[in-house]
Formats: structure tokens, C-alpha cells, sequence
């Protein structure tokens, strides 16, 4: 019995370091997406609609990250508005791509209170 109980005790510290491995990576990359949604937020108060989209598109690979890590309803909204961000950054319309950039921001801290 006793040697079951210590082939048994490497395992279930695997599965524990694997769970806490998915929820810190999924963690990293909202809190990247969250940091480059901002820079793209306050690209687009300076009117600098290309780095909006620039800000925008590097906040959406992390953004699908943490969505394919961890799924959650409001990373799907967050990239939404990223993807309308780039496009109107890159359109030039710097006012729009804000708005879009301020959309996932607020999605994005709706995310990292449901986790």
C-alpha cells in the first residue's frame, strides 16, 4: 500500500504544477493584452491612429492566447474590439480606433475579475 501511495504522490503533483502552469500562462498573456489594449488606448487619445493598430494587433495574439488557454466570454468581446481597432487604425481614423481600443480594454478588466 505504501508503495502505491509513493508512486501515486509524483502524479498528483504533476497535475497540480500542470493546472497552476495553464492559469499563469493564461494569466501573462491577458496582463499583456491588457498592457498593449492601453498603449493602443492611449495611442489613439495622441491621434496616432497607425499605432493604434500597431498596440491593437499585438494585444490580440495575446488576447487569443489566453482565450485558447483559459476560454471566457468577455476575451471573445475584447477581441472583437481589437479587430475593429486595427481596422480603423489602419483606415487612419484615429477617433474610432480609440473607441474600439477602449472597448477591449473594458472587456479585458471584465475578464480579469471572472478569473
Amino acid at each position: 500500500m505504501q508503495t502505491r501511495f509513493k508512486r501515486l504522490i509524483p502524479k498528483v503533483i504533476f497535475v497540480f504544477t500542470l493546472g497552476f502552469a495553464v492559469t499563469s500562462g493564461a494569466e501573462d498573456h491577458k496582463a499583456e493584452a491588457m498592457k498593449q489594449a492601453q498603449a493602443a488606448l492611449d495611442s489613439g487619445k495622441q491621434g496616432n491612429a497607425a499605432a493604434v493598430a500597431e498596440h491593437a494587433a499585438a494585444a490580440k495574439i495575446h488576447a487569443e492566447a489566453a482565450q485558447q488557454e483559459r476560454p471566457n466570454p468577455h476575451l471573445d468581446a475584447a477581441i472583437k474590439n481589437l479587430d475593429a481597432a486595427i481596422a480603423e487604425g489602419r483606415k487612419g481614423n484615429a477617433s474610432s480606433a480609440e473607441e474600439a481600443a477602449f472597448g477591449a480594454v473594458t472587456h479585458l478588466k471584465a475578464a480579469e475579475k471572472s478569473f
